[in-house]
């Protein structure tokens, strides 16, 4: 098979894209040395009682949500009935807010960490 040939202008191209990579890949590099990662800095106690605050409303609407259930069983009311299933839905809906924040933040944590 023939061995295709550059012409002189083709190689004068090619010799000055190469030169050009060659100095974008040296400061690409001196950036990355560079770099450092910076210390996580501590959470203040008000940020880190918010973070927690959305679980403990899941929690609280899920012992409203057992209460009701065992009150709307007991005595059949249909209001405590449709009650039970709203803030049932309510806890449900809230709790996989709470479950995609998380995969999310982990998801996160764990690309910065790579």
């Amino acid at each position: 098979m023939d061995e295709a040939r550059l012409s002189a202008h083709e190689r004068r191209v090619l010799a000055e894209i190469e030169e050009q990579l060659n100095q974008e890949e040296a400061s690409l590099a001196r950036s990355l040395r560079t770099m450092r990662r910076t210390p996580r800095l501590p959470v203040p106690s008000i940020a880190r009682a918010r973070r927690h605050l959305p679980s403990l409303g899941v929690a609280a609407l899920g012992a409203t949500t057992l209460v009701l259930l065992v009150l709307a069983v007991a005595t059949e009311a249909p209001a405590l009935i449709w009650a039970f299933a709203a803030v049932w839905v309510l806890t449900l809906v809230t709790l996989l807010t709470l479950v995609v924040r998380w995969a999310r933040r982990r998801a996160a944590q764990s690309r910065t960490d790579e």
